[in-house]
């Protein structure tokens, strides 16, 4: 038993592609129309228990493909304060309705996006800092929770220290693929992961290492910064568009 509707697929076969491309460690943001754009069509809840196991897979592979590119301190910081994001984003996705969680994912969608256009990358180097990695941390890991849209935080707190690419992405790939795997229990317990979910996930899976060789291939030769412009211009569209779904 798996979902049927044609413009189901027409619209997830793009949103795991665009994943597997932002894994792959180009464009990251594109991660983050997944869940908003197949919420067009199915449950944002349904729509975020069916992307997991395929982001699962697309981590293993980030994980291995940058595994010798890491920053330890940042993740022994990140990685408890998501765990608490989690927990708190159980407990908040499980006492929504559809429409009011449509409501918050737009407005989620279009605060992202307008964030991009504001937010200036200029910024002087920072260091480590417990503090606000703990903050950002958290946060990353509540909005992981309900959109797989953990990546605002992580950048908020990651991209003024101005590390490495290689060890920026990898860092990102280790830290997803251990809070997507912290996700599957709550995930069980809003029974998202049942058999029709699961299976549809399946069939949706080839595509996920096909985005990410894509991705990975760009990363070494494409300047990503055209592609996070066009990127936030359809999430904010996608955003407006849920939260009209939701009133």
């Amino acid at each position: 038993m798996m979902i049927y509707d044609p413009l189901f697929y027409v619209v997830s076969i793009p949103a795991v592609l665009l994943s597997g491309i932002a894994k792959g460690g180009f464009a990251g943001p594109l991660a983050i129309l997944g869940v908003p754009l197949m919420a067009l069509v199915i449950s944002p809840l349904q729509a975020a228990a069916i992307l997991l196991p395929i982001l699962i897979l697309q981590d293993l592979i980030s994980m291995y493909s940058y595994r010798k590119s890491y920053h330890l301190e940042n993740l022994f910081i990140l990685l408890p304060a998501a765990l608490v994001g989690i927990i708190l984003g159980f407990f908040w996705f499980s006492l929504l309705s559809d429409d009011n969680i449509r409501i918050f994912l737009g407005l989620l969608a279009i605060v992202f996006s307008l964030n991009y256009f504001f937010f200036s990358s200029d910024n002087p180097k920072t260091e480590t800092s417990f503090l606000k990695g703990s903050f950002w941390g958290s946060i990353s890991g509540f909005t992981s929770f309900g959109i797989h849209a953990g990546g605002l935080p992580y950048n908020i707190y990651m991209l003024p220290q101005k590390l490495d690419h290689r060890v920026y992405v990898g860092t990102g790939a280790i830290f997803f693929g251990l809070v997507n795997l912290l996700k599957l229990y709550p995930y069980y317990l809003l029974d998202q992961l049942r058999v029709e979910n699961l299976t549809t996930a399946l069939f949706l899976m080839p595509f996920a290492p096909i985005g990410f060789l894509i991705g990975y291939t760009l990363t070494k030769k494409i300047d990503g910064e055209r592609f996070y412009k066009i990127t936030y211009i359809c999430l904010l569209i996608i955003g407006l568009k849920l939260l009209n779904d939701g009133l």
